[in-house]
């Protein structure tokens, strides 16, 4: 007797079946794989620092811890100097944080130069080449824009020595704070050069 042969379409129907359940199968894997890697990504995102709390120095500038990276409480942030050449006068730009519970007197040296002191209340924050803050400017820079000078920056008794950045006016947002040369005025004294109006620390 001849056995049952089965209806023409119903080996295809099983493979059919299979593949379906197959793919629904690799559906559900890549669907709990995206899942995984988005739990993941917004784990690290929320163990990231936000980049705004960090110490750093945000444009060109150099930052320097007068009592050590371990305690900055008297620093200077984003400190550079534009000058025209080697041998002129330079601007000083940046800023000089004190959160101390005291005044402090800050005073930045380097070759060549007259020191300059600024006093920084406590708790406070000066900005250098700013309009409402000081301007605060090298009478002689002793290295060509483009390298650095040896300076040191000092409170009290305690001082730090630091490569401070020369630059001059080649990048459009510096040429502004190159030192004006001094004018003789109508009484034979000095003009002193005017403040620039912003700030690039900020």
């Amino acid at each position: 007797m001849a056995g049952i042969r089965p209806r023409p379409n119903q080996t295809n129907i099983r493979e059919f079946t299979v593949s379906r359940r197959a793919t629904a199968a690799r559906g559900a894997r890549t669907i709990a794989l995206a899942a995984v890697s988005a739990t993941g990504a917004l784990l690290l995102a929320a163990c990231a620092p936000t980049t705004t709390d960090l110490n750093y120095d945000p444009s060109d500038g150099v930052g320097i811890s007068v009592l050590g990276e371990e305690n900055r409480d008297l620093r200077g942030i984003n400190l550079m100097v534009v000058s025209a050449a080697e041998g002129e006068a330079g601007n000083v730009l940046g800023a000089l944080a004190n959160e101390t519970a005291d005044d402090a007197s800050f005073t930045l040296e380097a070759p060549g130069a007259a020191p300059v002191t600024v006093d920084v209340p406590a708790g406070g924050t000066v900005y250098l080449g700013t309009e409402t803050g000081e301007v605060v400017q090298l009478d002689t820079v002793g290295a060509a824009p483009g390298e650095y000078v040896d300076a040191t920056l000092t409170v009290g008794g305690d001082s730090k020595e630091f490569q401070l950045p020369v630059f001059d006016g080649t990048l459009p947002e510096y040429a502004d704070y190159l030192p004006v040369a001094a004018l003789p005025s109508p009484s034979g004294s000095p003009v002193v050069s005017p403040s620039p109006s912003a700030s690039p620390t900020e």
